[in-house]
């Protein structure tokens, strides 16, 4: 048999999750999707499949293997595509890693139009608020909100993201009144990341003028939407980004801190590891995303963003 089309045929009975399903994508018999895998787990050694009547799982060796052979076959399509010999539509798994703050409503109305553009795209999301390894950890893409992406990486400017010093009316009565400067802000608590230190943020006020703002830890997390609940439940004050406190600001239920200073502002940036060969699933994906949430060319947007100075940002 052969080889190649036997690991598309795994790969396919991974993201479909069936033997008839992957059989019906790849125009050929179950029984004969079945013998192309039966076919690789003899040749490897190693059982890739667990099969019950109802289920399809993977093994540890087959968790293993779908990684690394999903992006040599990625590899070998774009590939293709590149010089022409054919035109793939994306398709595929599509393994992205984004900060916390992404689930919001928005951002999940962004991911259901690309789904419904791209119906043959598996997105596999992960929310984390740390810097994973792209290769090692079997990433293609990361979303990543900094004034400094890593120059080891390719780096596309996708939006601006604001983020607002906020808190809670009852808290700010609480604690005697909303801060009037900067420095004033020591006397409150702060929910602040443990991801990323904030030591030396400063705030530009009215004129351009710069203030350090130093910031009380009441409490340090690692999850962004913790900490926009202790937020809510008046524990203190935190720096979050528009994204995810819209809402509340326009209910109310929170309240903008210092609104005439604000911190440099972050960008976020799709972060992936090479141009070369880029499969179409990332390629589809990126674009869309700059289609959606920049609203202007990725030319014009990389001028603007990688111009400016790194600085420690809450996101």
């Amino acid at each position: 048999m052969d080889r190649l089309t036997s690991l598309r045929v795994f790969r396919e009975v991974v993201e479909s999750g069936s033997f008839v399903a992957a059989a019906e994508r790849l125009s050929m018999s179950p029984p004969m999707a079945s013998k192309h895998v039966a076919q690789l787990e003899k040749s490897l050694g190693a059982r890739l499949l667990h099969r019950s009547s109802r289920h399809l799982s993977l093994t540890e060796a087959g968790t293993a293997w779908y990684e690394q052979s999903r992006r040599a076959l990625d590899l070998l399509d774009a590939a293709e595509a590149v010089i022409g010999q054919k035109s793939e539509a994306p398709r595929g798994q599509l393994k992205v890693s984004a900060p916390v703050w992404c689930a919001t409503p928005r951002f999940a109305r962004v991911l259901a139009d690309y789904r419904e553009r791209y119906p043959e795209v598996l997105i596999d999301i992960h929310l984390e608020n740390r810097k994973v390894d792209l290769a090692a950890d079997g990433y293609d893409l990361a979303l990543r909100a900094t004034q400094e992406p890593s120059p080891a990486l390719i780096a596309r400017p996708l939006c601006r993201v604001p983020f607002h010093l906020a808190g809670t009316p009852a808290y700010l009565r609480r604690m005697g009144s909303s801060p009037a400067v900067p420095a004033d802000v020591a006397r409150l608590g702060a929910i602040v990341p443990s991801y990323v230190n904030l030591d030396n943020l400063s705030l530009k006020g009215p004129g351009g003028r710069m203030f350090a703002l130093r910031l009380m830890p009441a409490m340090r997390s690692d999850d962004t939407t913790l900490t926009l609940h202790a937020v809510r439940a008046d524990m203190g004050i935190a720096f979050l980004p528009e994204w995810l406190i819209d809402d509340d600001l326009a209910a109310g239920r929170l309240v903008r801190l210092l609104p005439d200073h604000a911190p440099h502002p972050v960008t976020l940036f799709a972060v992936y590891t090479s141009r070369q060969y880029m499969a179409p699933k990332l390629r589809s994906f990126i674009d869309f995303l700059g289609e959606r949430l920049g609203g202007q060319p990725p030319a014009a947007a990389a001028k603007r963003t990688l111009s400016g100075q790194g600085h420690a940002t809450p996101g």
